[in-house]
């Protein structure tokens, strides 16, 4: 099936389950803003409570904070947002539809990195165990032939952006004949900047009031409370402050469903360091941010590292954890080493000292800072790309099914009686009440058993429990097993740690640690 299909399916799948709604549906919506529904808000609680504790549990020296929206003008000036927070966007003259330039030009680069993975998985299936891979991408000709332009291209492309050369990445769109994807035409625009943060007014009287910005990310809230939370904690290097919050940005090439949005949510930890250790720190962080996204248990292969070509103006090392969607491998998560550039600006802006007394070498500095950034509605879709599934049984039927990590799943559990009279409605009830004390269960009772199962494997449910006339005898009851779909039957006194070691955040947890 072809990408494009299985990511429709995927974006039908997620309104039809419960996931994911159009935002204000009823009046035709509002683009690139999305509801996340019944379902979607239990499993986003659920990484959010994943990240937060492997972050501030696991790390006795990393607390967390909560910072507010709106934040004095003067800080976006300071973290270089007013003047320099643009994306270089491009219309084509045909279709009359905008895009970002810098993005169709990492999509050509991308299909050139397709078209290896391609010629390497040829070699691999042609010789099978006496492949080897290092010597086949460095001597096969079509391989170097797209390396090569990969290279060149890159490398214009990195000068362009460093010299903020707009008209260059125009003629690098023209030069490598990047067409626009609805009207297959080069009939391109020049490039124009545009600064993506929403303003807003403070004050009850317009002429009187002041220009104040919605945060197009959470790590400013940080850094302006770093000091605070530093002495308050009596925290001492190296120490982190995490953060989990609303960022807007004004994408004018909003795509790809929840990939790219207007108003999203960041899952942030800056990790203050001593000047000099900060690149030690930065390929720690990279090696625990990536066993957290393998710990999930999806395919390992579509995990890969991109080391970004041109750096921010605060980084002097950034990586991204990129993740193969449907629609290809994008960044994820992004873990970069900021500097000291953020508190250093903020301390000449506010006139404020935010320096660190370092008792150990008894003198003062400002700290450098190693930053992993990852976006939480993103972190969805990888997981619901990831865990849909399409699978023929023996009877030919097709089980759409969704395979989430069970800590991560909506729900948990669902308790199903087998039919609705001789007491197994109550019976059920009675091991409902018990079990969603601590877990998220549904009770279902209408249609028939083998239509239950199929609803609850469509939200991702790990775990069926149902009642039946055996249970009203022994007490035991059958336990079925999403993935398997195998049954068991079960005690029902021991139904709850059976299901705690197997739902528990704490299973995640102890792969992290």
């Amino acid at each position: 099936m072809a990408q494009d299909d299985i990511f429709k399916k995927i974006i039908a799948h997620s309104k039809e389950y419960g996931f994911i709604f159009q935002s204000s549906e009823i009046y035709d919506g509002l683009g690139a803003v999305y509801d996340y529904a019944q379902n979607g808000v239990e499993l986003k609680n659920n990484i959010k409570k994943y990240w937060w504790d492997s972050m501030v549990k696991l790390n006795e020296n990393i607390v967390g904070i909560d910072s507010a929206i709106f934040m004095h003008p003067e800080i976006w000036k300071a973290s270089g947002h007013v003047g320099a927070f643009n994306d270089p966007l491009i219309d084509n003259k045909d279709s009359k539809k905008r895009y970002r330039a810098d993005v169709l030009i990492e999509d050509y680069i991308g299909k050139l990195e397709e078209k290896i993975e391609k010629e390497v998985k040829k070699g691999i299936k042609k010789f099978g165990e006496s492949f080897d891979e290092e010597q086949f991408r460095a001597t096969n000709p079509n391989v170097l032939r797209n390396k090569t332009k990969i290279d060149e291209v890159q490398k214009r492309f990195v000068s362009a952006l460093e010299a903020n050369d707009l008209d260059e990445i125009r003629n690098i769109i023209i030069d490598l004949k990047i067409n626009c994807p609805m009207s297959g035409t080069c009939n391109w625009t020049e490039v124009r900047q545009f600064n993506l943060m929403f303003d807003t007014k403070l004050g009850s009287v317009a002429d009187d009031a002041n220009t104040i910005y919605l945060r197009p990310e959470t790590a400013q809230g940080i850094f302006v409370n770093y000091l605070n939370v530093q002495k308050t904690g009596r925290m001492k290097l190296p120490f982190g402050i995490a953060q989990i919050g609303k960022a807007f940005r004004n994408e004018i090439v909003a795509r790809q469903f929840i990939f790219r949005m207007r108003e999203f949510e960041q899952m942030e930890m800056q990790f203050f360091v001593r000047p000099g250790e900060e690149m030690e720190w930065y390929e720690k962080w990279m090696e625990t941010r990536l066993k957290w996204h393998k710990a999930l248990g999806f395919d390992q292969e579509n995990y890969r590292f991109h080391k970004h070509d041109k750096l921010a103006h605060y980084a002097n090392a950034a990586s991204d954890i990129e993740f193969k969607f449907p629609f290809g491998f994008k960044e994820v998560e992004g873990i970069h080493s900021r500097t000291d550039f953020d508190l250093s600006q903020h301390q000449e802006h506010s006139g404020k000292k935010l320096q660190y007394f370092d008792p150990e070498t008894n003198k003062n500095y400002v700290p450098y800072v190693v930053e992993t950034s990852i976006g939480l509605d993103r972190m969805f879709l990888l997981t619901l790309s990831a865990a849909y599934k399409e699978e023929k049984l023996d009877n030919g039927e097709i089980r759409v099914v969704l395979r989430i990590p069970p800590a991560l799943a909506p729900v948990k559990l669902a308790v199903l009686p087998l039919t609705k009279k001789d007491g197994m409605p109550d019976k059920a009830r009675e091991i409902m009440n018990e079990l969603k004390l601590d877990f998220n269960c549904q009770y279902e009772e209408k249609d028939s058993i083998g239509r239950r199962y199929r609803r609850q494997d469509a939200i991702g449910t790990p775990y069926c429990i149902t009642v039946d006339h055996q249970t009203l005898e022994d007490n035991t009851v059958t336990l079925r097993d999403r993935d398997t779909m195998a049954q068991e039957r079960i005690a029902i006194e021991d139904l709850y740690d059976i299901l705690n070691n197997k739902v528990n955040i704490k299973t995640l947890l102890k792969e992290v640690l």
